[in-house]
């Protein structure tokens, strides 16, 4: 058990040493909800840089656990990858405040994947994204029954294209309160 404690740490660490351009398909927006549309620092109380938060004062929810509207709320893949890039810890360091600040909070991360690969395959890498955010969250303070991940595979696309920009924004895990 320490040994994976030890290599989980060891990511996260080296995630916050490196630094990368973004390179999600909504780098200059910061609603993914709405891939394209952009929203301004101003409404988010943060800076943004590429897109990605960079504040840290934002909660992932409204007073009374609605969701803000203003605040991204999903972290994008490679193909055929699971592993979360730095500039999504901003928005994992705010949910997990957030968690931490509201024990009772209860909150969901959905796997998603694009169309390629075989349905079975897409549900496990699926599941291995939502995964990987969950321990990033519990890394960072969120308890671990706080958090459930689900896959949705290839069932769930944002994006209803059969080309790259469109499968780009179907690689995702997005967060979603319980």
């Amino acid at each position: 058990m320490k040994t994976v404690s030890f290599a989980a740490l060891a990511v996260v660490v080296g995630l916050w040493g490196c630094s990368s351009t973004p390179s999600s398909p909504d780098s200059s927006a910061a609603n993914p909800a709405e891939p394209g549309k952009s929203s301004s620092s101003a409404s988010t109380g943060a800076a943004t840089k590429g897109g990605a938060q960079t504040g840290t004062a934002v909660p992932p929810m409204q007073a009374g656990g609605s969701p803000r509207p203003d605040l991204k709320r999903s972290v994008y893949y490679e193909y055929d990858k699971y592993d979360v890039k730095a500039e999504y810890r901003a928005l994992l360091e705010s949910h997990a405040r957030w968690l931490k600040a509201n024990p009772q909070a209860r909150l969901t991360v959905e796997g998603n994947c694009d169309e390629q690969g075989s349905r079975e395959y897409n549900l496990a890498l699926g599941q291995r994204r939502a995964e990987s955010v969950t321990k990033m969250l519990v890394l960072m303070g969120a308890r671990p029954d706080q958090i459930e991940a689900v896959s949705f595979g290839e069932e769930k696309p944002r994006a209803g294209g059969h080309d790259d920009k469109s499968w780009s924004e179907n690689r995702r895990s997005d967060f979603a309160q319980r």
